[in-house]
């Protein structure tokens, strides 16, 4: 033992808890520096602040990580708890808490096969919400008016959509920028979708009919950022139809389930979403030739049945000549008939006029006159002689009404006399014949009580029957008595309790109290 040691620890250097804290520091952080640590993500947490704070740890140990919030801006996949990552940063203390933590500025998935994993997994749960349902999926419009892309405005993607839709269909294209990598990939297209769904039809900014979404070729992690399940909800809940062109042929991500349709390349999106125009016109005119040979076939066909049937009728000369003899034989006949008819009417005519002359009319006119005048003469006094006779005549209505009014209120009042008489007997009858009636029922109501005592089943039994009674009701028969576990016999005094076979009784008789009579079908005599 060295003879400087002290025991005691008496003349060891006094450090402060800063002091000591500081050294702690210095050699974790100049013993490690930068380090990539792998494990599995426990809990995260992300405040207000924008930092994240996570555990690293795997079947022994745990170590806590932090990323700073413009660390986690950069960052291309976000830590999930249950995930398999590497974690790259630098080991330090934290000495508020007297604890180590790993300062993380970049997480990379530990393998494609974890981060394959962590993607079939969130696949599994949108499709459990309906998102990727073949219900959802809306129809293709065949010829959009406005095609809205949500892609990035400076990649070779937007160039390749244009330049084929130039040559297929040149329409109307809206583009919105979004960022297609990284951490703002999607937030950004989510907004975009969304914001294409909100444009009001026929507003300044003319709405799409149709979406396409598209990003070039990359690595899984280059295209996570269409595996978010907001970008997946955005396309799944657009009202306009989606065509998902998100990587090449191979690729596939979240965003191809939740769109309409899926094209393999941003080239074969715009071929699905318009036709060649060259095509559609050859089309069209092929079918206008058609259309034509088709009408003037038809034209032709009911030409020629109209002229076989023309052949049938005959000649339109053969049909009306009858007609126009016997038009020319009548205009023949007219003017003589004329002339015939005009003759013998003035022959009638001749003898009536010579009869007729202006004396004649002038004494006609006069004794026609003063038949008028002698009329107007008896006529005049006329009116008020009927005035007269009219008052005459309802002046005796009304002698002859006021009597017979006096008769009917004299027979109302008679009649009202005699019917309150006719009451007021009727109601003293009853006064009488209330009481007797009344006294009459009871009479017959203790009748009926004295008959029903008299037969009643409890009468029977005081002149020696008894009523023999099993669990399930009364016993009526040996077989059934000797099948019970156990017989109860009411006799007019009481009853009594035997078991059959047990030669007695199991309980004395007890004599119980007088219920109402229920009548004979309560039990059986015997």
């Amino acid at each position: 033992m060295d003879l400087l040691d002290d025991e005691n620890g008496s003349n060891a250097h006094d450090y402060t808890v800063s002091e000591i804290s500081g050294a702690v520091k210095r050699v974790i952080e100049g013993e490690f520096g930068r380090v990539r640590v792998r494990g599995e993500v426990g809990r995260v947490s992300m405040p207000r602040s924008g930092h994240m704070y996570f555990d690293l740890k795997d079947d022994r140990s745990v170590i806590a990580a932090v990323s700073w919030k413009g660390q986690v801006a950069k960052m291309q996949v976000r830590p999930e708890e249950g995930m398999e990552v590497i974690a790259t940063g630098r080991m330090t203390t934290f000495a508020g808490q007297s604890k180590y933590q790993l300062i993380v500025d970049n997480v990379e998935p530990a393998g494609a096969g974890a981060l394959m994993a962590m993607l079939e997994a969130r696949r599994k749960a949108l499709a459990a919400k309906g998102l990727f349902d073949a219900g959802r999926k809306k129809p293709i419009p065949w010829l959009p008016q406005v095609i809205g892309v949500v892609t990035s405005p400076s990649g070779a993607v937007i160039r390749d959509i244009l330049h084929r839709l130039a040559d297929r269909f040149p329409r109307h294209v809206l583009i919105w920028p979004v960022a297609v990598q990284g951490q703002a990939c999607a937030p950004e297209v989510a907004r975009a979708v969304r914001g294409f769904n909100e444009l009001a039809p026929g507003g300044e900014i003319p709405r799409p009919d149709l979406i396409i979404v598209a990003r070039g070729g990359g690595s899984i992690e280059d295209l996570w950022g269409f595996n978010e399940e907001a970008v997946v909800r955005a396309v799944a809940e657009s009202d306009i139809p989606v065509i998902s062109a998100v990587g090449h042929e191979t690729d596939t991500t979240l965003v191809d389930h939740a769109a309409d349709r899926r094209a393999p390349t941003p080239t074969a999106a715009a071929e699905m979403a318009v036709p060649v125009r060259a095509e559609l016109a050859a089309w069209l005119s092929e079918a206008q030739t058609r259309m034509m040979r088709a009408a003037r076939g038809r034209l032709d066909q009911r030409g020629q049945r109209l002229r076989d049937l023309a052949r049938g009728l005959g000649r339109p000369e053969a049909l009306t000549q009858p007609a126009r003899q016997s038009f020319d034989l009548w205009a023949e006949r007219l003017g003589p008939a004329l002339r015939t008819l005009v003759l013998r009417k003035n022959t009638r005519f001749a003898p009536l006029a010579a009869q007729i002359s202006p004396n004649l009319l002038r004494r006609f006119i006069r004794d026609r006159s003063r038949e008028i005048e002698g009329l107007s003469t008896r006529l005049a006094p006329a009116p008020a002689a009927r005035m007269r006779r009219a008052g005459q005549d309802h002046a005796q209505l009304a002698r002859r009404l006021d009597a017979a009014r006096l008769r009917v209120i004299g027979d109302a009042q008679r009649r009202n006399r005699d019917g309150a008489e006719r009451l007021a007997g009727l109601e003293a009858r009853l006064e009488r014949s209330l009481p007797a009636r009344i006294e009459a029922q009871r009479e017959r109501l203790d009748r009926l009580n004295r008959m029903r005592q008299t037969l009643g089943y409890r009468e029977t039994l005081k002149r020696g029957y008894a009523v023999v009674r099993g669990p399930d009701g009364v016993v009526t028969s040996q077989g059934v008595a000797e099948k019970q576990p156990g017989l109860e016999i009411e006799f007019a005094d009481g009853k009594l309790a035997v078991i059959p076979g047990g030669g007695g009784s199991a309980t004395a008789p007890k004599p119980k109290k007088k219920k109402p009579d229920p009548g004979p079908s309560q039990g059986s005599l015997f």
